[in-house]
């Protein structure tokens, strides 16, 4: 109940903010504001009524995401045919009146680079010559520059965008290429105003590849989850593998299902990363010795081009360890029978509102008495599941952090980010596993992504509405019943 108060308050005050937010760009910041509520309120509505003891069966909650996404599909498109208008009209007045500004300038010379008020050439490390080149990119029809500063080992390009986003940094990034090669990154991205700005960085600081103590790293990791995705099995089957490891084999039906779930989702990262040929780390697995693994670290060794790319990449791998997870779950339910090799108590299926509701579904009554017997699948499915939910947090590089920052920015994961350490710090004191994660997000995870060389195009509505839903059915996995609502459904005694 706690948790799901707290959900609510942080939902509800990031939609106040995002109202004040809006309000000072008119209409078509309220028709951005109107479609972050149409996104949340199947959610407010439905963790609004859980908190109640009202639980909204399958077929609901499908209506609720049905009628949202239509409505938030027909936002998009009315929002992108006012911007267009808005920027018909503005760009002839904007680009009239800059060049009635720069004909009143002297014109730059051609041995030196064109400085605008406020340069710092010599500060800039970019060499003369090529700081000269990457200038002359820019244009009225496209950048519009208007102040050039250091940043890091490049330069940032202060401007007036033109063009749609996309297009225009493919514009740029090609003359880029053409005048100075492979030698130097284009990004277009918001700055503190969150205005378009493009940014150039050389290609040396384009992302580290993995180095041979890095392999070697990642090869320790897997053996250590090899030994505790053994453990792991050999707790469910009532003994410790420390004391009687000459029962391994008892233990290793749980460790191959496990390397299952862990491969089918690192194999979803690589087919998507694969398919726009972006290089991926090797998996740097998280051993766990309650649950065996809590999934892995992958980093990007590609720059990514835009966070449609970022998107994708990051749902592939939990779509597809959630989907064979769930596979397994339901087959071990259906599996399940009395004398079935488990047997356990009827309250733990409180613990999962899906995987609960899941199990009232196809065990009945059985759930009402105190001991239930299921198939060993069950519990496999179930711990994938979990894994797959804990992956899905939205907070820094893990693969729900991702999916926010690809939808919203980088901005909203970072508050993200604090509020679920912030969660995961009071679930803790009833699981120490929390804390855990907790501590491996806040060391490794914590921060979000370099941004993408197009970091300003969204990704469609169809991907912000397969976020939402990916979200969505982590939290069911990780949120329990409430006792009220438990007994309504008749799970437990």
């Amino acid at each position: 109940m706690v948790i799901t108060g707290l959900i609510l308050l942080a939902a509800i005050a990031i939609l106040v903010w995002g109202y004040r937010r809006a309000q000072p760009y008119g209409r078509v910041g309220i028709l951005a504001w109107l479609q972050s509520v149409v996104l949340m309120a199947p959610w407010l509505l439905f963790f609004g009524l859980f908190a109640l003891g009202v639980y909204v069966n399958l077929a609901g909650v499908l209506l609720l995401l049905l009628g949202s996404t239509g409505l938030y599909i027909y936002l998009g498109r009315r929002l992108r045919a006012l911007g267009q208008d808005m920027l018909s009209t503005q760009r002839p007045l904007a680009a009239t009146a800059e060049s009635a500004a720069a004909n009143t300038e002297a014109p730059p010379t051609t041995d030196q680079p064109s400085a605008a008020p406020g340069d710092t050439d010599t500060a800039i490390p970019i060499p003369a010559e090529d700081l000269a080149q990457i200038e002359g990119i820019f244009g009225l029809d496209t950048y519009f520059r208007t102040e050039t500063i250091p940043y890091d080992q490049g330069a940032i390009f202060r401007g007036n965008l033109r063009g749609e986003p996309a297009a225009t940094q493919a514009q740029l990034a090609q003359s880029l290429a053409d005048r100075l090669g492979d030698r130097y990154r284009l990004f277009l991205v918001e700055n503190l105003e969150q205005k378009p700005t493009v940014v150039v960085l050389p290609a040396s600081t384009d992302p580290a590849q993995t180095t041979p103590a890095q392999w070697a790293l990642a090869g320790v990791l897997a053996i250590a989850t090899l030994f505790t995705g053994l453990e792991a099995g050999a707790i469910l089957q009532g003994f410790d593998l420390m004391q009687d490891a000459a029962r391994w084999r008892a233990a290793l039906p749980f460790l191959v299902a496990l390397l299952a779930i862990l491969l089918t989702h690192e194999a979803g990262h690589w087919v998507s990363a694969r398919r726009y040929n972006i290089r991926l780390s090797p998996p740097f697995l998280i051993p766990a010795w309650q649950i065996g693994a809590f999934g892995s670290l992958t980093r990007f060794e590609s720059l990514l081009p835009n966070r449609s790319v970022l998107f994708d990449i990051a749902l592939a791998g939990p779509a597809a360890g959630g989907l064979i997870s769930l596979a397994m779950l339901m087959g071990g339910l259906l599996l399940s029978h009395p004398g079935s090799a488990f047997q356990i108590p009827s309250g733990f299926f409180q613990g999962s509102v899906l995987i609960g509701a899941l199990a009232r579904v196809v065990l009945g009554s059985a759930l009402q008495a105190p001991l239930v017997d299921i198939h060993p699948l069950t519990i496999m499915g179930w711990l994938g599941l979990v894994i797959t939910a804990l992956n899905l947090m939205p907070a820094g590089q893990l693969d729900g952090g991702r999916m926010v920052q690809a939808i919203y920015g980088r901005r909203t994961l970072n508050r993200t980010t604090l509020f679920t350490l912030v969660v995961l710090a009071l679930v803790a004191l009833a699981n120490p596993l929390a804390l855990y994660w907790a501590g491996v997000i806040l060391i490794l995870q914590r921060t979000p992504e370099r941004p993408c060389l197009n970091d300003i195009s969204e990704p469609n509505d169809a991907r912000a509405a397969l976020g939402l839903l990916a979200l969505f059915l982590a939290l069911t996995v990780l949120l329990p019943l409430t006792p009220s609502l438990a007994g309504r459904l008749g799970i437990g005694v």
